[in-house]
């Protein structure tokens, strides 16, 4: 499946590291335009958690794949899936070109929806949906991500220490930007957000006034 074919939807693509907002930044898009939103990474993690649920290894990619093929796309709200230790796994199962691809469509068809969408994750803006006409890479350094990883951690009751955050922010950086799939990186077209110097509130506003001019150029071409 590929989005060459048909109308361009109004399609918001959400990239970017870890505890960079993009998910919170993603979802408040989808509210303030009325457009479904899919969290991509959830796939990963509903991935992950089944695999390692079964005792499986998330280093086999044949298996991870074949899970993958057989994922329910209707459970993904679990709150399993939100867990430090779901976000760690799903890393190292998104490294597997064969789980990527099994994936793949599920993704575009979303994207293909008729009312358009938001879409937030590691590659949409370059391989889910190229065509998107607002894309955004939301990102902030590697110590801010950290605070914000490690403060929503502690809230949560995990009992990690600050440097422990930082190794596994820096990791899952390390995997997500040299796997051979679809590595992270921001489109070409994509409107750079740095979020490290911006609280929740002004990172959406700076993200809702990027997509405002997205869709003002995408209404005028589509008349």
């Amino acid at each position: 499946m590929t989005l060459d074919k048909g109308p361009v939807r109004f399609v918001i693509a959400v990239d970017g590291p870890a505890a960079s907002g993009k998910g919170v930044i993603a979802a408040r898009l989808g509210d303030a335009f009325g457009l479904p939103v899919l969290d991509s990474g959830l796939l990963y993690r509903a991935v992950a958690v089944a695999v390692a649920g079964a005792g499986g290894d998330l280093d086999d990619q044949d298996l991870c794949a074949k899970v993958a093929r057989d994922l329910d796309f209707t459970r993904l709200e679990s709150p399993r899936l939100r867990t430090r230790a779901a976000g760690e796994a799903a890393s190292r199962v998104a490294v597997h070109p064969a789980v990527r691809a099994a994936l793949i469509d599920f993704q575009r068809a979303f994207a293909e929806r008729e009312s358009g969408a938001v879409i937030d994750g590691r590659d949409i803006g370059t391989v889910i949906a190229p065509q998107a006409p607002a894309k955004l890479y939301v990102t902030a350094s590697a110590a801010a991500r950290t605070d914000r990883r490690w403060r929503q951690l502690q809230a949560e009751g995990e009992s990690l220490t600050y440097d422990q955050v930082r190794a596994d922010i820096e990791a899952r950086d390390r995997r997500d930007a040299a796997r051979a799939a679809s590595p992270m990186r921001p489109a070409a077209d994509a409107v750079l957000l740095d979020t490290t110097d911006l609280d929740i509130d002004r990172a959406f506003d700076a993200a809702r006034r990027i997509v405002e001019t997205a869709r003002a150029r995408w209404s005028q071409a589509n008349g």
